[in-house]
């Protein structure tokens, strides 16, 4: 089912204002250019059948005058020559004739108005197709730009989330060797005070750098 009905519609059309209310524009888009061309063929191709029909008239209105004109010769001729008679009839002819030409040109001049106001339609038509392009341009690229944007978005995105667990699971490897060392360290040992004051200072360095590690983190993983 076509989106307009008849030429009207696409001259009288709001393009903004449908696509405004379009699910997906640019499909519908698509849709109104091509029913567009499709009318301005039909346009066009109907106006060529009424030149051919107006040449027509043209010939056979010209024909009619001719032989008017040469009823009318007839006519003096026959009055040149007292016969009155023939005369009478030769003007008889030519107002029949006469009739006709007036009939045919008074349809000629229907056909110059429908002309003319084909031709009014096809410039409007033409001009609504070249807006609908370039609004199809326009989506277009509007399109584009957006899913090169998302696409970018979301690679630096995941890129940040990647190293920022790398970074995460480093120090937590770092914090495992270091928690290891102080372990074997002690093997055999006995703790001094001033070891396990130390070693507390060194655990509470590591855990502050894991927990800020963790906030920059969860800082991140948020959506922009």
């Amino acid at each position: 089912m076509g989106i307009f009905s008849r030429l009207g519609d696409i001259v009288n059309s709001n393009i903004n204002s449908i696509l405004d209310r379009a699910e997906d524009p640019e499909k519908l888009i698509r849709l109104i250019i091509q029913e567009m061309e499709d009318t301005l063929v039909e346009v066009r191709s109907s106006a060529v059948k009424t030149v051919a029909e107006k040449k027509e008239l043209e010939r056979k209105l010209a024909d009619l005058r001719r032989e008017s004109e040469d009823w009318q010769r007839k006519a003096e001729f026959a009055l040149s020559k007292d016969r009155d008679d023939l005369a009478k009839g030769a003007l008889v002819a030519k107002a029949k004739l006469a009739e006709a030409a007036e009939s045919m040109a008074t349809e000629l001049a229907r056909l110059d108005e429908a002309l003319s106001k084909t031709n009014e339609d096809i410039g409007q038509l033409q001009q609504k197709l070249a807006d609908a392009k370039a609004r199809e341009k326009a989506l277009v690229a509007r399109h584009k730009t957006a899913t090169n944007q998302l696409k970018v978005r979301t690679q630096l995105y995941d890129n940040r989330i990647t190293d920022a667990f790398t970074r995460f699971e480093q120090v937590e490897r770092n914090l495992d060797v270091l928690e290891g060392k102080a372990e074997v360290m002690a093997m055999g040992q006995k703790k001094s005070l001033a070891d396990e004051i130390a070693e507390l200072e060194a655990d509470s360095k590591v855990e502050s750098e894991l927990q800020a590690l963790k906030a920059r983190l969860a800082a991140k993983s948020q959506p922009e």
